[in-house]
């Protein structure tokens, strides 16, 4: 998570995206953003909507996001954004390790990229597929040959071909309430003091920005991300137990 300083730094940097954007007809990108440089984003969002500006992963599935400021309604043209989808997999998958999402980005940024260059990462089976800025994909391409002790084979992918869809568990549980401290702390096994830090430590966001309102009702399709623990999609509420308690039905990521 980046530390305050980081943060102001970002914040003057989308006004300078913005203003150039605006001011010179064209579109302007940031690298990926995790959710909290998202966050610093939408705490000035009102101060850049005259640019237009639009969000975008690779893929509805990723959560780190580039900003693109500019729209084609005002611009009079479209510009893709400048992601680049790779798809690595083993030389030789009879011998191949159980690599890791960690394993990958570790392999990744010890080829010294940044880690803003480099957007999610989705591990499946025994392949990596990877969203990664239009600059390092030739570099990545050429050079990501090894991840521990398994080589490794990069190529371009279409991420909408290989990219299935997350692995989820629908779950039907009893709560006092639907509010977003009790489900967490159910999920998640966690007292409902540990629910409560994980807001005053900002590791709680709902549909990609910050809550620090521990009592939010959630509503159904919301997306919850609990930073350390994982996410979770709020379904619908499904009546009542025989003790009084709220039924309630939830997707969480596994």
């Amino acid at each position: 998570m980046a530390d305050d300083k980081d943060l102001q730094l970002l914040k003057k940097r989308l006004l300078e995206l913005a203003e150039r954007s605006y001011n010179h007809g064209i579109y302007t990108f940031t690298p990926f953003l995790g959710l909290s440089e998202q966050q610093a984003f939408y705490e000035i969002e009102r101060d850049l909507a005259y640019a237009g500006y639009a969000m975008e992963g690779g893929s509805p599935l990723c959560e780190r996001k580039m900003i693109r400021f500019g729209a084609p309604e005002q611009l009079g043209y479209e510009e893709e954004y400048p992601i680049q989808c790779i798809m690595a997999e083993p030389l030789a998958p009879k011998f191949a390790e159980h690599l890791t999402h960690r394993d990958f980005l570790g392999a990744i940024m010890h080829l010294g990229a940044t880690r803003s260059t480099v957007g999610d990462i989705f591990v499946q089976d025994q392949r990596a597929i990877i969203f990664c800025q239009d600059s390092i994909a030739s570099y990545l391409m050429e050079n990501l040959l090894q991840v521990r002790h398994t080589h490794v084979k990069c190529s371009v992918t279409e991420a909408e071909e290989q990219l299935r869809s997350p692995v989820t568990e629908a779950l039907s549980l009893s709560v006092s309430s639907a509010r977003i401290d009790a489900v967490i702390s159910k999920i998640y096994n966690l007292a409902r003091s540990r629910s409560l830090e994980l807001f005053k430590a900002g590791r709680v966001y709902v549909n990609g920005r910050l809550t620090e309102n521990n009592s939010y009702t959630l509503k159904d399709g919301d997306v919850v991300t609990a930073r350390g623990f994982g996410r979770f999609t709020y379904i619908a509420e499904q009546g009542e137990s025989r003790k009084g308690k709220k039924r309630i039905g939830v997707e969480v990521y596994r």
